[in-house]
């Protein structure tokens, strides 16, 4: 099977799917593109059945497929004290990757302009004008799609060399309980009555979707995962010790691994091929959420392609955001500051709308500066003037 199109898409994850939905739906007056998507056959190539949580103000292109949303978040510091506050205009959003993706499914299969094939990629190469993108079909079947503009959000095989990677690792227990034990109105977004590893943090995680059922999760900051018995072992502690929830039903599961690193990711492979998402470094090096800057890179992407100017993806983060995540990223592995402490401080001392903004990228200097006010001064700034001194390595392969 052979393919013409102007853009292939590799991949059909968050990033993949997004810029798919841009495409499919060109707005007024703009030049139509068509694409082809591949997505990843049943097996090990298919990403697992994840959560992305963001958040945004008002009403949202993917509100219809959302399991909750909330304008409360609380931090917990590790004696219990609360700290709880509104977030308004913003809500915080919780949206299931298969919802997700039964959203996208829909409005493609409609499409004129976008094409889904399910398929393995096997190779990406450039050719004169595009590049050439050769796969297979589960039945053994080749599909070759060339294309003007490819844009790859596999993730890649190694992480580019960093002065400082950690690994937000986590599991979570999607359960049921007996008694109704949770507040559905508020999102505990850091629990820190969790036991503190020796290197980096941890803590619990609560989005509950009625007083009775809730996505459970422990989350570990630090340079190696776990076992999945430890990961249980935390769950079991953290749901009977501490939420004390009792007699509960585990439905599902989930368990991912997101890379914190001041790596510089490259948002070109080729002349015509590009990465998207977090192989084109979307995650937000500090704090691991990647959706929200998903949807504005491919939105730039989509907007590019529609105006027929070069879709080179922008830096998802400004040079001051990785500068400052960089700083905060050695401060935590070399033990200069108190995760919890440094966490629940800055949620107690800046409105929670404001911080929210810091983390998505979106506040001025000044504002940047007068949350700065509220961190460790010393031991950032140490930090800031020894990251000119750290040389950048290269991890082994997990």
């Amino acid at each position: 099977m052979r393919v013409e199109s102007d853009v292939a898409v590799v991949g059909a994850g968050a990033a993949g799917l997004s810029l798919a939905l841009l495409l499919a739906r060109p707005p007024a007056g703009a030049r139509p593109v068509t694409a082809v998507v591949l997505a990843a056959p049943p097996g090990p190539l298919r990403a697992p059945r994840r959560t992305w949580c963001y958040w945004e103000a008002g009403e949202g292109p993917y509100d219809e497929a959302l399991t909750g949303s909330w304008q409360r978040l609380r931090v917990r510091a590790g004696d219990g004290r609360p700290v709880t506050a509104a977030i308004d205009p913003w809500r915080y959003k919780m949206l299931g990757s298969d919802a997700f993706e039964e959203l996208a499914g829909r409005a493609l299969r409609v499409s004129p302009w976008v094409t889904t094939v399910e398929a393995a990629v096997e190779s990406v190469t450039a050719v004169p004008d595009g590049a050439l993108v050769r796969a297979r079909r589960a039945d053994g079947r080749e599909v070759d799609v060339r294309a003007r503009w490819v844009f790859d959000s596999r993730p890649p095989a190694r992480l580019p060399p960093a002065r400082t990677t950690l690994l937000q690792h986590f599991r979570g227990w999607f359960v049921r309980t007996r008694r109704p034990v949770f507040d559905p109105d508020t999102v505990e977004l850091m629990d820190f009555r969790t036991p503190q590893p020796a290197h980096g943090l941890s803590f619990g995680y609560v989005l509950p979707t009625g007083p009775h059922e809730a996505l459970v999760e422990y989350t570990e900051f630090s340079r190696h995962v776990l076992d999945a018995d430890a990961y249980d072992r935390a769950l079991r502690d953290y749901t009977g010790r501490i939420l004390r929830i009792g007699a509960h039903e585990v439905t599902a599961r989930e368990q991912g691994v997101i890379p914190m690193t001041d790596a510089r990711f490259p948002r070109r492979a080729a002349s015509s091929v590009f990465r998207i998402g977090a192989a084109a470094g979307a995650t937000r090096p500090a704090t691991g959420y990647t959706f929200s800057t998903v949807q504005r890179q491919a939105g730039a992407v989509a907007a590019a392609l529609h105006a027929g100017r070069h879709p080179l993806p922008p830096r998802p983060h400004s040079g001051r955001a990785r500068l400052m995540d960089a700083a905060l990223l050695h401060a935590l592995d070399h033990g200069r500051v108190d995760g919890p402490a440094f966490f629940t401080r800055l949620f107690n001392r800046v409105s929670a709308p404001r911080l929210l903004r810091f983390l998505d990228g979106r506040t001025s200097l000044p504002e940047d500066l007068s949350i700065g006010l509220h961190v460790p001064v010393t031991a950032m700034l140490g930090s800031v003037l020894a990251l000119p001194f750290t040389p950048r390595r290269t991890l082994p392969p997990a």
